[in-house]
């Protein structure tokens, strides 16, 4: 059995108990600087279409965060925000290459010029570029300032390498920008969403501080906290808080209406409230199997398992419960990698796996206090999550790494929907703001 490494970082507050190596880190930091977190996506381009409404284009930016970087491309062209398509938010601080689409004449284009944004190789397409729209990513990424000594670095990486190669992966938790690295209140927005206290949400996405954030910020949400003048506080609000002051403008113009105030943020926005709380009650059922030695890697008994095609997408459709009867016959599969154990992304749909693994699941929901109803919420439906299933093992694909004067740096492609950050949480084990 596997011998996994407690995690005593801020990380397990938000789930992520367990190391699956042993191993010391290197300790170090990501993203001193954009270029030491390259992002290219591994998409599949629309076919293109003569005479059709969608322009399809290779999107490369510099430290810009997605949903502003949207907004900010509507106004150049000139076009709803809601009629730019893009396949996956990225992180800010980094170098992002992704497609998206544009529901505009060709000659529209010709209108964007923001900095470190580069257009290029636009065509009309026969569809436009939505969520999900991506086989996976590829990364090179850059840590810096180590503290382990530089002598230790190059077997500190081997013996990482090693467990991941020997588990097929790493555990697939979600990282720590599904929650936010520097306020760290995604899921507790989602929480009290799910528990119907609106309101509460919407002060908690405006008030709720950072010690990481600079004291104009801080004195801004402590003011957010203690009134309602709504009005009055949004035309000092900075720039960084773009996303709350679209909920203060919301409320100066109807006071109290917090539902409205949650339907007026970016659509992908207000989904990720109620799926970053999932995503925590996944890391809290991943991290209890671990804590009870029961594998990662292989099936047992009760568990769910889901196959995927060739390009490694996950066939959620069509599960397959494991038994006495398929137990062997599912356990090659997942050996071949033709299929990965998964656990419950819980929401409004939420099922459970039996035996062992489904103990597991509905215990974490039992303890949490929530129910299927609970993640049907009124007046907001794009809030409202059916839940899913998840593996619980990331595949890694291309994996090397090279050792520089100053840290290294690692490459390596994972599938849609995986944080690069969870696999160098294996090499680092930093604190989680490190990353």
């Amino acid at each position: 059995m596997t011998s996994y490494r407690k995690c005593d970082t801020g990380e397990a507050e938000i789930g992520m108990l367990y190391y699956l190596s042993s191993s010391d880190g290197t300790g170090g930091r990501l993203k001193t600087e954009p270029e030491d977190f390259i992002v290219d996506e591994v998409s599949v381009r629309p076919e293109p279409k003569e005479g059709g409404k969608f322009v399809i284009a290779t999107v490369t930016s510099r430290n810009w965060e997605t949903n502003r970087l949207v907004r900010l491309l509507s106004r150049e062209i000139g076009i709803s925000r809601e009629k730019i398509g893009f396949a996956g938010t990225k992180d800010k601080r980094g170098v992002t290459t992704q497609l998206m689409s544009f529901e505009c004449p060709m000659d529209s284009m010709s209108r964007i010029d923001l900095k470190d944004v580069e257009v290029k190789d636009a065509y009309v397409g026969r569809r436009g570029i939505q969520i999900g729209d991506l086989v996976g990513n590829s990364f090179c990424i850059r840590v810096r300032d180590c503290s382990a000594p530089a002598e230790e670095t190059g077997a500190i990486l081997e013996s990482v390498d090693a467990d991941i190669r020997e588990a097929g992966g790493f555990p697939n938790y979600f990282g720590v920008q599904r929650f936010g690295v520097i306020r760290p209140v995604t899921h507790k927005v989602g929480e009290m969403l799910v528990r119907g206290r609106i309101e509460e949400a919407v002060r908690c996405y405006l008030s709720a501080p950072s010690k990481l954030e600079d004291e104009e910020v801080t004195g801004i949400r402590n003011e957010l906290a203690d009134s309602d003048d709504w009005g009055g506080i949004a035309e000092r609000m900075p720039n960084s808080m773009s996303f709350e002051k679209t909920l203060v403008y919301h409320l100066a113009e109807s006071p109290g209406d917090w539902t409205g105030a949650i339907g007026s943020m970016p659509r992908n926005l207000q989904m990720m409230f109620v799926h970053a709380y999932q995503s925590l009650l996944f890391n809290r059922m991943l991290s209890e199997r671990i804590r009870r030695g029961i594998p990662l890697n292989e099936p047992v008994i009760g568990d769910t398992v889901i196959p995927v095609d060739r390009d490694g997408i996950p066939a959620h459709e069509s599960p397959v419960t494991t038994n006495k009867g398929n137990l062997d016959l599912v356990a090659r599969q997942v050996r071949s990698k033709r299929a990965y154990v998964t656990a419950s992304l819980f929401g409004s749909d939420g099922t459970s796996s039996d035996g062992e693994p489904g103990d597991i699941e509905r215990g974490v929901i039992e303890k949490e206090g929530v129910s299927e109803r609970d993640f049907m919420i009124p007046g907001l439906s794009n809030c409202s999550s059916k839940g899913s299933r998840r593996e619980i093992v990331c595949p890694v694909k291309d994996l090397s790494y090279g050792i520089s004067d100053d840290g290294y740096t690692a490459s390596f492609t994972l599938p849609k929907g995986n944080y690069a950050t969870c696999l160098m949480r294996e090499f680092m084990k930093s604190e989680m703001n490190r990353y």
